[in-house]
């Protein structure tokens, strides 16, 4: 086994290779206006620095988010096009959960929660307990969840920037793609099947054509 794991769904810009057994190369550059200019080169640096080439990957993994449409779909696409070029699996795994997955294997224990930051004054988030979200990932304002989350650690970029409504912030900041393929190592592993690669966007995209639009066409 060899998996890609890509992920920019969040301002990190993060590729790693895993073999199945532990991460053999990683990188990572927080940048929210460069993700489809950082991710190729990101790859050519993990397999520069596994010393293998991409013909010799088994399997994509990709984060699907949550996350704004336009960072989160050049992780999407990217993982696509690789799938079928080299005839080989692409994996979904909701990036939250690669959040979660890292911050339990750092020492976190009992339930969390995990947020990122969504733009707009609002938050990414899923709780989590045993390591398995309890619910589906939502996008709300802090204070609207503050409440439901009261007394829990909150991983992420997105308790970082709003303590007043998370008091208990903790990293990692942002997703890593080596936390993403050991999740998806290990579930695999178990047998389980992912999620699609479909973007999992939770709202609609900041660009939209304008209502009342007139078309006009040539007679």
């Amino acid at each position: 086994m060899l998996l890609l794991a890509v992920d920019t769904a969040t301002p990190a810009v993060t590729v790693a290779l895993h073999d199945g057994t532990s991460v053999v190369a990683e990188t990572g550059q927080v940048d929210a206006r460069r993700h489809g200019e950082l991710l190729l080169p990101a790859v050519d640096r993990v397999l520069a620095e596994a010393g293998v080439t991409l013909d010799a990957v088994t399997g994509v993994v990709v984060g699907v988010g949550p996350g704004p449409y336009t960072g989160l779909r050049v992780g999407l696409v990217t993982a696509a096009t690789f799938g079928s070029v080299l005839s080989v699996p692409v994996h979904g795994l909701c990036t939250l959960d690669g959040l979660a997955y890292a911050a339990r294997r750092g020492g976190l224990e009992g339930p969390f929660a995990v947020a990122t930051d969504a733009r707009r004054k609002e938050v990414y988030w899923a709780r989590y307990e045993d390591g398995r979200t309890s619910g589906e990932p939502a996008v709300d304002r802090p204070a609207d969840v503050a409440g439901q989350l009261a007394g829990l650690p909150v991983v992420g970029a997105g308790a970082l920037l709003y303590p007043d409504s998370f008091p208990d912030a903790r990293g990692p900041e942002h997703v890593s793609a080596g936390a993403l393929a050991a999740l998806a190592a290990d579930r695999l592993a178990a047998g389980e099947e992912l999620l699609p690669p479909q973007p999992l966007y939770l709202r609609r995209p900041d660009a939209q054509v304008p209502r009342n639009y007139k078309v006009v066409t040539p007679k």
